[in-house]
């Protein structure tokens, strides 16, 4: 079965993924109707003249916003999406299907309303007509202003979803996104050991045929070298179970180096991003994040996503 017949009608076109290819008319089409209609309603004079071709360009806009909506559904069955982009383009095709609504209606409400001052100049209105062109000013206005902040909207929604999308696309594959990764502690320690200090020297093999002393505890025949002076997990507990911060749990937000904290405990999941069901997408999205919530929506009550993250914990949320 291919990707179109598996996802629907908004899965591809030429065997492409439709979804990075109609992203490209929401992201052009929808701000510059946006600023266009924004100088319309400032400028009537420009009316007459690009009223149409705005509204258009906003519908198109409008009706591509839809469709990247739909097609990144198709994609995200078949690879995953990041969540934060997903809830954003639902936002965005919604908002932007209101905004060339509105538009449309403000462009007829305007251009009833020049013709109404028309024919008032030219002869007096009967009565009902002479009602409805009082009000038409008004509901122009208003329509106007409905657009403008509307306007507004769009273009705000468009960066967003642009920026996530953007982000979950390239944040890890360039150096602009990966953040630099923390070495766990104990680990510098151990590859750069202390120096010793000046006029002491390093010991040295025993001679043949010689024991070397045992180092014993002040007061005690006791050798002071047991397993349980040795071990910091027999004094200190927390020493066997490292604990995280969120902060440092962040930098590790990179396909590279994936860490997420899920109900208090610290996950490595780098090496479960490939090999994820639900696809990459869907990892990446919680990389260097507390993902306690979004486990519980996705995996509330299911034993076996529980079992499989047991493989990957390193630690407790600190």
């Amino acid at each position: 079965m291919t990707f179109a017949e598996d996802s629907g009608i908004f899965a591809s076109i030429a065997g492409l993924p439709l979804h990075p290819l109609v992203v490209h008319v929401v992201v052009v089409f929808l701000p510059v109707s946006a600023l266009g209609l924004i100088t319309l309603v400032a400028v009537p004079r420009w009316r007459k003249h690009y009223g149409v071709l705005a509204v258009a360009v906003a519908t198109m806009g409008a009706a591509g916003a839809f469709v990247a909506k739909e097609s990144g559904d198709a994609l995200a069955d078949q690879v995953g999406l990041p969540r934060n982009h997903e809830d954003w383009g639902e936002r965005l095709s919604t908002w932007a299907i209101v905004f060339a609504a509105i538009a449309i209606v403000w462009l007829v409400l305007d251009r009833r309303r020049s013709s109404s001052a028309q024919e008032l100049h030219q002869g007096a209105p009967d009565a009902s007509s002479g009602r409805l062109t009082g009000a038409l000013p008004m509901l122009a206005r208003l329509a106007g202003a409905l657009v403008a902040v509307l306007s507004l909207v769009v273009l705000v929604l468009t960066a967003v979803v642009g920026h996530s999308g953007a982000d979950a696309a390239w944040a890890d594959r360039t150096s602009f996104g990966v953040p630099s990764t923390v070495t766990p502690s104990g680990s510098s320690d151990a590859a750069n050991p202390p120096a010793a200090e000046p006029g002491t020297a390093e010991p040295g093999p025993a001679e043949p045929g010689t024991a070397e002393p045992e180092a014993t505890a002040p007061g005690s025949g006791e050798s002071a070298t047991s397993p349980e002076a040795t071990d910091p997990s027999a004094t200190d507990p927390s020493a066997a179970d490292p604990s995280y911060t969120l902060a440092e749990i962040a930098e590790h937000g990179s396909r590279e180096s994936c860490w997420a904290a899920i109900n208090g405990e610290v996950y490595d999941l780098t090496d479960w991003i490939d090999e994820h069901p639900g696809g990459i997408g869907e990892i990446l999205g919680v990389c260097g994040t507390d993902a306690s919530a979004d486990f519980r929506d996705e995996h509330d009550g299911d034993d076996e996503p529980r079992q499989e993250l047991t493989r990957f914990r390193i630690g407790r949320l600190g």
